[in-house]
């Protein structure tokens, strides 16, 4: 968007860049969504960190009216602007709260950036690439966008009309001109311009693209879902042949109930059984090697469909033969063991595994700690580092590369 530059940025051009994090208390959509977890941090956690990593910028403030956002902020490293009340409403834009911490603030800015909690995978690069370009005179105002090679169609007076194609033109994706939607991740803009504007678009303006794939706004729940899906951590592969766990502590959390006949009665994770389903699919044989001689154990082997000793006082005899009978090679083979009497069946394999909360010596003898607790789905982890590994070696990745082209234009 072409326009004549506002006046007055010449006596800013030494000074910094400030980063404003407006971060309500309050959401229509998802409850003290600002303080959200995503990924092992809170979404205004994220944006403070995205913030202080990005190249150029000076100092981070978030503008906030509620205490626990404030601590938040401060234990990330940014500094707090409390927001008065007539600022704070659904209704209250989000320059309201900049040009408040700018006034708030009383120090000059040549650049200041509005960065968006609800935007959780913010690049510092692209921040810091935008806040470069306003600093460089390339535009007044930098807005992160994400292409599209949708087709695309508005709904005018009644009329459906295409975007970038006729009803009898369908050019293919490498043939159409990408379309740009705004993020709403951040807008970087020349502070004096904003001042005399009172909006976030004004002058010049310039797109800074973004992944597309993590362009994402969280404005109701199904979004922060999506958002902590693709936050989560890529399952750790543990390439082997074949699964032995023991039953208590490892299937359970190592509790039984106890009735007045003396029955005992076991709790399980329904979602090691899915983890179960996923490995016998891979076609990685899993057995149930336990010193325990109650039919539960048993029990439980027969639902999951898997081989099972129990009754076993020497364990690793035991295994030994098993691993033989099937024609395994110990090195590629995992044991995930709770307690000491583990300790030798794990000796004997290549990859000796302990539940998050095994005895302190069977943690130390493992090659791997799993992240979850006996009985609270730590064979469902274990499973699906295996099914990953399988998944690995036998497909091949296709990334799609980073979007990279900057245009200048008026955002749609």
């Amino acid at each position: 968007m072409s326009g004549s530059r506002p006046s007055g940025e010449s006596s800013q051009a030494a000074a910094g860049v400030l980063v404003v994090i407006p971060a309500r208390g309050g959401s229509v959509g998802v409850p003290l969504k600002n303080l959200a977890d995503v990924g092992g941090s809170s979404l205004v956690g994220r944006a403070v960190d995205a913030a202080l990593a990005a190249e150029g910028v000076t100092r981070v403030v978030v503008s906030t009216d509620h205490a626990g956002i404030a601590v938040e902020a401060r234990r990330h490293g940014a500094e707090v602007v409390e927001r008065p009340a007539e600022l704070s409403g659904a209704r209250a834009s989000s320059e309201s709260a900049v040009l408040h911490a700018l006034d708030v603030l009383g120090e000059e800015f040549a650049v200041t950036v509005l960065l968006q909690c609800t935007s959780p995978f913010v690049d510092p690069a692209d921040l810091g690439a935008a806040v470069a370009r306003v600093r460089a005179d390339e535009a007044d105002v930098v807005v992160a966008v994400a292409p599209t090679h949708d087709f695309q169609w508005v709904l005018a007076d009644g009329d459906v009309r295409p975007v970038g194609h006729t009803l009898d033109y369908r050019p293919r994706r490498q043939d159409r001109a990408p379309h740009f939607r705004e993020t709403g991740a951040f807008y970087v803009m020349r502070t004096s311009g904003l001042r005399e504007a009172g909006t976030r678009f004004f002058g010049r303006v310039a797109l800074q693209p973004v992944d597309e794939r993590t362009a994402i706004e969280i404005d109701e729940p199904a979004d922060l879902e999506v958002a902590r899906a693709l936050a989560a951590p890529a399952v750790a592969a543990l390439d082997v042949d074949a699964l032995v766990t023991d039953f208590d502590g490892v299937h359970t959390d190592d509790h039984a109930w106890v009735d007045a006949a003396g029955v005992e009665s076991v709790r399980v994770h329904r979602g090691d059984g899915m983890g179960v389903d996923l490995l016998r699919r891979a076609e990685v044989p899993l057995l149930i090697l336990s010193t325990e001689r109650n039919p539960v154990v048993r029990a439980r082997a027969d639902k999951l469909g898997v081989d099972v000793l129990h009754g076993i006082a020497d364990k690793v005899s035991a295994l030994d033969e098993w691993i033989a009978v099937n024609r395994l090679d110990p090195g590629r083979v995992a044991y995930v063991g709770n307690d000491i009497n583990d300790l030798g069946a794990m000796a004997r394999v290549g990859w000796p595994v302990a539940v998050a909360d095994a005895h302190p010596r069977v943690r130390a003898a493992a090659r791997l700690v799993l992240d979850r607790r006996g009985g609270d789905g730590a064979v469902r982890e274990v499973c699906d580092r295996i099914v990953a590994a399988r998944t690995t070696t036998r497909t091949t990745r296709h990334d799609r590369p980073a979007v990279t082209t900057t245009l200048e234009g008026s955002p749609a």
